[in-house]
C-alpha cells in the first residue's frame, strides 16, 4: 500500500504559511462541491474536514440532536414535542415548575400542559425542580497555580462549592432513595457523581458511580452522561487510562457529546487512541478506534479505513473518512483561484537599484521593493493536468477564436504556469493522483456490498474528478433514492458533467442553461440601502457550485476568444478601470454593443455591465487615453470628444463607524481630477525632486507658458489633446519656438509614464499612489492572463511605455535649442527616460534562480553584475553626455544638490 503525505502537513502550512491577508480561511479556499455533510448520522458533523477550526462547523445547532432532551421525549411519552421539550426541560423557570406543582401556574405552555400533567409526570417534574436549582453551582472549582504569573484573585463566579456539601449530598441521596422511576433514580446518581466531581471529591465521585449509577443496568443516556462525570473525576486522579476509556465510551454512545469527548480523551493520554485500540474488544468498539486514529492522523487514511471495512462496509463512521477523503482531494483539484501569469511575467517587479532609483530629497513616497518568485517545482503538474483538461487549457498568446480543441503540450511543457492555490502551493506531491485512483478503487468496492446510496454518489464524484462525466453520469441514473440531501448532490453533480463536459459555448447551449440550470446563474438580488450601514465581511460568501460553473463557463469563454464574456462573468464593467489594456476593452466593448445578445447573455453576463455612468464615455475615455500613452494625440482627441459625458472613475468611499461599515459611490468635488477634468498645466513641467506623495505644487515645476497661450492653468483630457495637437504642429518647425514644444509634448509623455509624477493620467486612476502604474511588465504579450479573469484585480497589467515616444521629440529640442541650460534639462529628462527603458530591460532579463539553489547567492550576483555593466554600457548614455559636456551649468548644479541618484553617478 502506498503512503500518503497528504493533510497532517498541509494542516501545520496552512497555521504557518503568510497570506496576502492576514484572515485567509482555507475553508473559502475550494468550491465544497461534494457536499460533506450529506452523511445521515448528523452526531458526525464536528468531525468533517476543515483547516479553519479544530472542528468542522458548518452545521446548524439543531443538526444534531441532544440525547438529554431526546430521552425526556421518550419520558414524557412522546406527549411533547422536541421543541416543548427542550422547552420544558432547558428553559422554563424552577418557579414555574413549583407553581405547576403547585397548581398555580401563569405561564402560558404549562398552563397548556393541563392540570393532570404533573400528577402524571410528578418524579420528572420533581427531579428537574431539583437539577434546575443546582444547575447554576454546577460548575468545577477553579485552583489558582500557586506559580502563576498573574493573581486573579478570588473568582465571584458560582461554582460547586458555593453551595452546602453535605447538605446537597444527603438531599440528593434522599431523592434518590424515594424515587420509584429507574431513569429518574439514576438521573439522581448522575447529579452525586457530577457533585463530587465538581467538588473535587473525585474518590466520592467513584464510589457514587459504583453506588448509584451502575445498580441500576440501564446504559442509556443518562448512564453515559455519568460516565462523563466518572470519567473526569479519574483524570482529576491521574487514572488517565481509565478515564480515557471511558471518555471513549460516551464517544462512541452519545450523539450531541462527540466533540467534547474526543477532546477530553486528548486531554487525559497523549497516546490515547493508541491506547483505545489495544483495550478494543467488540468489533464496535475497534471500529471506532480505528475511526478516532484515522481522524487524527489522517495522512494515510486509505489503509485505516480498510480495516474499518473489514468490520462493517455499512458503518457511518467509514463514510465519514471517506468524505474527509473526497473533501482533501476536492480542494486540491479544484481551488477558487488559478494564479494567471507566468511566474517570469511577474507583476510585481519594480524599477531598479536604489541608488538607480531614488530622486527623493524629501518625503518621497516609498515604492514596493522588488519581489522575487521562487521557481516552481514540477509537483504540480498532475494537479494542473486535471484543470486543463476541465477548463480546455490556456489561449494562445495572440490567436483568438476556437482553441478547445488546444494541445495539453502548452500548459504541462512549462513549469511555471502554476495555479496559484493548488495543494502544491504548500507541499502537496505528485501521489496526489495514486490517492485519487486509490480512492476510487475503495468506493468502487464498498458501492457494491453497501446497502447506503451514499457509496454510489462518492463514486460517481471520483468520477468526476478524474474527468470521465460519461461514466459519473451514468453511476448517478442509476441511484435510486428518497433521500433528499442525497438527491440535491445527485442533481448538483449531474449539472457539474454536463457543462463541464461540454466543449463549446454557444447560442444554443446558452438557452439550454437558461431553460434547465437557470437557478445555478441568476442569484436573487437583495435589495439593499445603498446609504445602510453593513458589518464587514472579511471573506464573503463562501464559494459554491454556482461560482464554480461561473468560472468553467468563463474559461470556455476565453478559449473561444470571447475575452469581453469571459471578463464578465467574473468582474464588473467598472473593474477595467485597473487594468485597461486594450485588447481586453475592446472586447467587452464589443459584447456591449451586441445587440442580439442570448437571454443568458442579457441575464447573466450582461447584469455586471454595472453604473460608470455614460458606458459610451466610459469606453472612449480608456480609448483616448491609449492614443495619448502612444502620442497620437489626433486620435486621442477624437475620442475624448466623445468622451465629455464622462461620469468620473466609479470609486467607493469607505468609512468606519461605531455601527459598522458604511459604503457611499465617491463623488469628485469641484476641481478634483475626477479621471477627465482638472488636469494642471504642471503636467507640462518637470519634477523638482521625485516625490509622488507630496502635492503637485511641491513635486513639480512649471516651464515657460508665455509663447504657448492655448495651454490652461486647468483642462479637461479634449482640451489638453487640442494643446498638443497645436504643440506638435509647432514642433515642426525650425526654430527655438519648435525646440520648446518639443520639449513641453516629451515632459507630458515623460510625466504620464510609469516614473512620472502624473503615471495616473492616462490608466484610469484618480492618483498616482496605488495600482500597476509603477510595475515594469516583462512580458511582450498583449495578455498576459492564462486561464480566465477571475482574479482580474489580483493581477496587475497595463501596457508598457514607450519611453522613446518622449526620447524623440526631447532630441528635436536637443538639436534645435541653442540654450545650454535648456539643453542640460533635457539631456536629464531623456537620461530618466533611458532609465525607464533599462528598467524594462531588467525585468525582461530576471535571473530565476531557485532559491533551492545551493548557489543562489553567487548566481544572483552574478547575474546582477551582469545587469549593472549593461546598464552603464546601453542605458548610461544621456547621463554621461550631461557629465562630459554639461558639468558646469546651473541646472546641473541643481540637480546634483536635489537629485540622489543623479549625484550618485556623477561620482562614479
Amino acid at each position: 500500500m502506498k503512503k500518503y503525505i497528504l493533510s497532517l502537513a498541509v494542516l501545520s502550512l496552512f497555521y504557518t504559511k503568510s497570506d496576502a491577508c492576514a484572515w485567509s480561511d482555507p475553508d473559502y479556499e475550494y468550491f465544497n462541491l461534494f457536499t460533506q455533510s450529506i452523511i445521515k448520522d448528523k452526531s458526525y458533523l464536528p468531525f468533517l474536514l476543515t483547516y479553519s477550526n479544530r472542528f468542522y462547523g458548518d452545521y446548524k445547532a439543531n443538526s444534531i440532536p441532544d440525547d438529554n432532551i431526546e430521552t425526556w421525549k421518550k419520558f414524557f411519552n412522546n406527549q411533547l414535542n422536541y421543541a416543548e421539550t427542550e422547552n420544558l426541560v432547558y428553559k422554563i423557570s424552577m418557579n414555574d415548575l413549583n407553581a405547576l406543582k403547585n397548581g398555580t401556574s401563569a405561564h402560558p405552555f404549562l398552563q397548556k400542559l393541563g392540570t393532570g400533567f404533573y400528577s402524571k409526570y410528578k418524579e420528572g417534574i420533581d427531579y428537574l425542580i431539583e437539577a434546575k436549582y443546582l444547575e447554576p453551582y454546577m460548575s468545577i472549582t477553579y485552583v489558582e497555580n500557586p506559580d502563576s504569573f498573574y493573581n486573579n484573585g478570588p473568582s465571584k463566579n458560582l461554582n460547586a462549592t458555593s453551595i452546602d456539601y453535605a447538605k446537597t449530598v444527603n438531599a440528593l441521596t434522599s431523592l434518590y432513595n424515594a424515587a420509584r422511576n429507574p431513569e429518574i433514580k439514576q438521573r439522581y446518581g448522575y447529579q452525586l457523581v457530577r457533585f463530587n466531581h465538581y467538588t473535587r471529591n473525585y474518590d466520592a465521585a467513584l464510589e457514587a458511580f459504583k453506588t448509584y449509577i451502575e445498580p441500576i443496568k440501564q446504559k442509556g443516556t443518562v448512564y453515559f452522561m455519568a460516565l462523563d462525570q466518572l470519567a473526569g473525576a479519574q483524570r482529576g486522579k491521574e487514572m488517565n487510562s481509565d478515564a480515557n476509556w471511558n471518555f471513549f465510551q460516551v464517544f462512541m454512545n452519545s450523539k450531541d457529546r462527540k466533540e467534547s469527548a474526543f477532546v477530553s480523551m486528548k486531554l487525559s493520554d497523549t497516546a490515547s487512541f493508541s491506547n483505545i485500540m489495544k483495550r478494543a474488544g467488540t468489533s464496535n468498539e475497534k471500529n471506532m478506534a480505528y475511526f478516532l486514529l484515522g481522524y487524527e492522523g489522517f495522512n494515510n487514511p486509505i489503509p485505516i479505513m480498510e480495516k474499518m471495512y473489514d468490520i462493517d462496509p455499512d458503518s457511518e463512521i467509514l463514510k465519514v473518512m471517506a468524505v474527509r477523503s473526497i473533501n482533501e482531494l476536492e480542494r486540491s483539484y479544484l481551488p477558487i483561484y488559478y494564479y494567471n501569469s507566468d511566474a517570469t511575467d511577474s507583476p510585481n517587479v519594480q524599477r531598479g537599484n536604489a541608488d538607480d532609483h531614488d530622486k527623493t530629497s524629501k518625503d518621497s513616497k516609498s515604492e514596493p521593493a522588488e519581489v522575487k518568485k521562487e521557481e516552481k517545482l514540477s509537483l504540480w503538474q498532475k494537479i494542473v493536468r486535471f484543470f486543463k483538461n476541465l477548463f480546455g487549457g490556456s489561449k494562445s498568446d495572440t490567436a483568438h477564436g476556437d482553441k478547445t480543441d488546444q494541445s495539453n503540450d502548452e500548459l504541462l511543457n512549462n513549469p511555471d504556469r502554476i495555479p496559484f492555490y493548488t495543494k502544491s502551493s504548500y507541499g502537496y506531491d505528485e501521489k496526489t493522483n495514486d490517492y485519487l485512483d486509490d480512492l476510487e478503487k475503495f468506493t468502487e468496492k464498498t458501492r457494491k456490498v453497501s446497502k447506503d446510496e451514499y457509496w454510489k454518489i462518492a463514486h460517481a464524484y471520483l468520477k468526476f474528478l478524474k474527468k470521465d462525466y460519461k461514466a459519473s453520469s451514468e453511476i448517478l441514473e442509476d441511484i435510486q433514492t428518497t433521500n433528499p440531501e442525497y438527491l440535491e448532490e445527485i442533481k448538483r453533480m449531474k449539472v457539474l458533467n454536463d457543462i463541464v463536459s461540454h466543449p463549446k459555448i454557444d447560442a444554443e447551449y446558452e438557452d439550454h442553461l437558461m431553460k434547465d440550470y437557470a437557478d445555478y446563474f441568476v442569484k436573487k438580488e437583495v435589495k439593499k440601502d445603498s446609504t445602510a450601514v453593513s458589518d464587514y465581511d472579511y471573506y464573503g460568501e463562501t464559494p459554491s457550485t454556482a461560482d464554480f460553473l461561473k468560472d468553467v463557463l468563463a474559461n470556455r469563454y476565453f478559449l473561444q476568444g470571447e475575452d469581453g464574456k469571459s471578463f464578465l462573468m467574473s468582474n464588473k464593467l467598472s473593474d477595467l478601470q485597473y487594468n485597461p489594456n486594450s485588447s481586453l476593452v475592446k472586447s467587452v466593448e464589443d459584447f456591449y454593443k451586441n445587440p442580439n445578445k442570448t437571454q443568458f447573455e442579457q441575464q447573466i453576463i450582461a447584469k455586471n455591465m454595472d453604473n460608470v455612468g455614460n458606458i459610451d464615455a466610459f469606453f472612449s475615455t480608456i480609448y483616448g487615453d491609449r492614443a495619448m500613452k502612444q502620442a497620437d494625440f489626433e486620435k486621442a482627441r477624437s475620442y475624448y470628444e466623445k468622451a465629455q459625458g464622462f461620469a468620473g472613475i466609479p470609486r467607493m468611499n469607505y468609512d468606519w463607524t461605531d455601527k459598522g461599515e458604511k459604503i457611499t459611490a465617491k463623488q469628485y468635488a469641484a476641481g478634483e481630477y475626477n479621471g477627465f477634468r482638472d488636469i494642471s498645466d504642471l503636467v507640462f513641467g518637470h519634477n523638482v525632486w521625485e516625490s509622488f506623495g507630496s502635492q503637485e505644487t511641491e513635486s513639480m515645476k512649471s516651464e515657460d507658458y508665455s509663447a504657448f497661450p492655448f495651454i490652461k492653468t486647468s483642462m479637461n483630457k479634449m482640451e489638453l489633446a487640442d494643446a498638443l495637437i497645436q504643440l506638435k504642429k509647432i514642433s515642426a518647425g525650425t526654430d527655438e519656438k519648435a525646440a520648446k514644444a518639443s520639449q513641453l509634448i516629451g515632459n507630458l509623455l515623460y510625466n504620464t509614464s510609469s516614473l512620472g509624477y502624473y503615471r495616473q493620467l492616462f490608466v484610469m486612476d484618480i492618483d498616482n499612489s496605488n495600482g500597476g502604474k509603477y510595475d515594469f511588465w516583462n512580458t511582450d504579450r498583449k495578455n498576459p492572463y492564462k486561464y480566465y479573469y477571475k482574479n482580474f484585480l489580483y493581477t496587475t497589467y497595463i501596457e508598457p511605455d514607450n519611453f522613446d515616444l518622449a526620447i524623440n521629440y526631447y532630441q528635436k529640442t536637443l538639436k534645435l535649442s541653442k540654450d545650454k541650460e535648456q539643453r542640460a534639462r533635457v539631456l536629464f529628462q531623456m537620461a530618466s527616460a533611458e532609465q525607464g527603458k533599462y528598467y524594462q530591460y531588467e525585468a525582461k532579463n530576471a535571473a530565476h534562480v531557485s532559491y533551492s539553489d545551493p548557489q543562489y547567492s553567487e548566481k544572483e550576483q552574478a547575474h546582477q553584475t551582469e545587469l549593472d555593466q549593461i546598464r552603464n554600457q546601453k542605458y548610461r548614455t544621456y547621463f554621461a553626455q550631461l557629465k562630459s559636456q554639461y558639468a558646469e551649468t546651473e541646472t546641473m548644479k541643481g540637480l546634483a544638490g536635489s537629485c540622489s541618484y543623479f549625484g550618485y553617478f556623477m561620482r562614479r
